[in-house]
């Protein structure tokens, strides 16, 4: 099986680190001529120049940050709606703004960006939407209810989208990531678990953290989430539409997402 992106353009938001770079370097390597993302300029110009692939900064949280993508990248074959935040916080000491941050960052950023490119695809016959959802749209963390919420959010979103492009030939899929080892992860665990070796700090996750419960007994890498995205950026998923395929190491405990 041989996943061949050439000729495709893709633009992959929030991906300077983390999953989003993995993906977009995960794209790249497949042929796709791939635009990364991110609100620092700098570090978008030094990334990209390091990948080797073109980059846009703009913070798709708001409006004008993403008409400056969308005036720079008029058009793309592949959108990954990757850009997102997460922050421990009791559910009843959410504020109204930190509601609506987190939702404006994880799900309408997402939206705002398929509603220009996602019509543009189906005029052209073809395209790929994907949004990096997580397995806390299924199973929301008790400790961060906001960002269960917007994960749970995508997955609506990302059907609702797949069944108004029926018949297009462009697909809308989620991906439900698990506990991936990005830099955000590490930073929460250097404050969970300070003074331990990564190993450590991963085992003790394993055991007793988000990840407890996964099949694989340790955490995702970054690179395994994107192996899945550049499958669903391709030709070889023409039949997956309106999906929410998991990369979550059997996390969620069921057969079904």
């Amino acid at each position: 099986m041989n996943i061949d992106l050439t000729g495709k353009a893709a633009l992959v938001t929030g991906s300077t680190a983390g999953i989003g770079l993995a993906i977009a370097a995960s794209l790249a390597a497949s042929g796709a001529s791939v635009t990364i993302n991110g609100r620092d300029a700098d570090r978008v110009a030094e990334v990209a120049a390091r990948l080797g692939v073109n980059g846009v900064a703009g913070d798709v949280a708001t409006a004008e940050g993403a008409r400056r993508i969308t005036d720079a990248l008029p058009d793309v074959d592949i959108l990954v709606n990757n850009a997102g935040v997460f922050v421990a916080e009791p559910v009843f000491e959410i504020s109204d703004d930190g509601w609506r941050e987190v939702f404006e960052i994880n799900v309408l950023s997402g939206i705002r960006l398929a509603r220009h490119y996602a019509p543009r695809m189906a005029g052209r016959g073809r395209g790929r939407v994907i949004f990096i959802s997580s397995e806390a749209g299924i199973q929301p963390p008790t400790s961060m209810v906001h960002y269960g919420m917007t994960k749970t959010a995508q997955l609506a979103v990302s059907r609702g989208m797949a069944q108004e492009l029926a018949g297009t030939g462009v697909t809308v899929n989620s991906v439900l990531a698990g506990p991936t080892m990005s830099e955000g992860v590490l930073a929460m665990w250097d404050d969970i678990y300070p003074g331990l070796s990564r190993e450590e700090q991963e085992a003790r996750f394993v055991e007793e953290g988000r990840a407890a419960g996964s099949l694989l007994h340790r955490v995702i890498r970054p690179e395994e989430v994107a192996n899945l995205v550049a499958y669903l950026a391709s030709d070889l998923s023409s039949a997956t539409t309106g999906r929410a395929l998991g990369a979550d190491g059997g996390l969620v405990p069921t057969v079904f997402p």
